[in-house]
């Protein structure tokens, strides 16, 4: 196999989760050419980072015409998706009508991913890997890793220069409500009665450490609230970052956050993760890495989740106790 598509869109958790599968097809043939057709901003994270040579836009518009029964399929992009030995697609495809157009255009070689990831069929890496396993490519380390380059290193040096060590990074959001802990429960855990302490020997000692707030566009409203909230205490805020650069920001962090892709992506860089989870199943969901923790609400409603419990998590990962 000497040029090899993988074909994945969805959000950076479908993404993150689809890593041990892509490792392992690089490990399998580590000389082949190697390119993901997904979301770009999403898809860096492999671009010249192990994984891939190269990256193409799944939004680029005459790739349409391979999602309808009848068009002419467009020759560049049929030459270009039939000059690979072998294409992986994970896209939602129920009628096969994206396969097909596929076969039309001389690909020969094709592995299609899981339709949607089933609860009760085991963790969604293992069925993400499944494709690949049936070509013989063995898929034992579930666990997510990001290679970072030596810009993406250089960019989180100068960014946490000023901050204190160690850095706690929270990440107050998700991709949906049901899934967060309640904003004033982030608050309350960082208020300024130093609710983050930790013993030593006969004493008792304030936390010394840095926060930084990790944001996106869709945290836009909490992240403001925060602010508000927080605007005469020396918080850091990191707003949209590129996911690589964020990556390396987190990549020595003690982080907290929800079911979502920016824990995935933590997990990946080799933060010190706690993950909070509440109506999803961490045996499905959860990254695999032997740095996260996970602490669930039993309820399966997150507001059920005692702040004392967060809080001894963080004290325990800042001490190492």
């Amino acid at each position: 196999m000497n040029r090899i598509l993988v074909i994945r869109g969805g959000a950076i958790g479908d993404f993150m989760l689809t890593l041990p599968a892509l490792k392992a097809l690089r490990d399998a043939w580590p000389r082949a050419h190697i390119e993901i057709l997904g979301y770009k901003h999403i898809a860096v994270l492999a671009e010249n980072r192990f994984y891939a040579q190269a990256v193409r836009s799944i939004e680029y518009g005459p790739l349409s015409k391979f999602f309808s029964r009848t068009s002419e399929l467009p020759a560049e992009l049929a030459n270009y998706l039939a000059s690979f030995d072998l294409i992986i697609s994970y896209l939602y495809d129920p009628d096969r009508v994206f396969e097909n157009n596929l076969r039309r255009c001389g690909v020969e070689n094709l592995l299609c991913g899981p339709p949607k990831i089933i609860e009760n069929a085991g963790h969604a890496a293992r069925q993400l890997a499944r494709p690949i396993e049936k070509i013989g490519i063995r898929v034992a380390d579930l666990s997510e890793k990001v290679f970072l380059s030596i810009e993406d290193r250089q960019f989180a040096s100068e960014f946490v220069r000023s901050f204190q060590q160690p850095i706690v990074a929270i990440h107050p959001g998700s991709g949906g409500k049901e899934k967060n802990w309640p904003l004033e429960n982030w608050i309350a855990l960082f208020s300024r009665e130093g609710r983050l302490s930790g013993v030593q020997g006969k004493g008792e000692r304030r936390c010394c450490c840095s926060l930084v707030v990790i944001s996106g566009e869709a945290d836009k409203t909490q992240t403001e609230q925060l602010e508000r909230e927080w605007k005469d205490r020396d918080v850091g805020f990191a707003k949209n970052l590129p996911l690589p650069h964020l990556a390396a920001v987190l990549e020595s962090s003690i982080f907290i956050g929800h079911d979502s892709g920016i824990s995935h992506l933590a997990a990946a860089a080799g933060a010190n993760c706690i993950l909070l989870f509440g109506p999803t199943n961490p045996d499905v969901w959860a990254p695999k890495n032997k740095n996260v923790r996970v602490l669930c609400a039993q309820s399966g409603r997150l507001s059920h989740l005692e702040i004392g419990s967060v809080q001894a998590a963080i004290t325990a990962a800042i001490y190492g106790s």
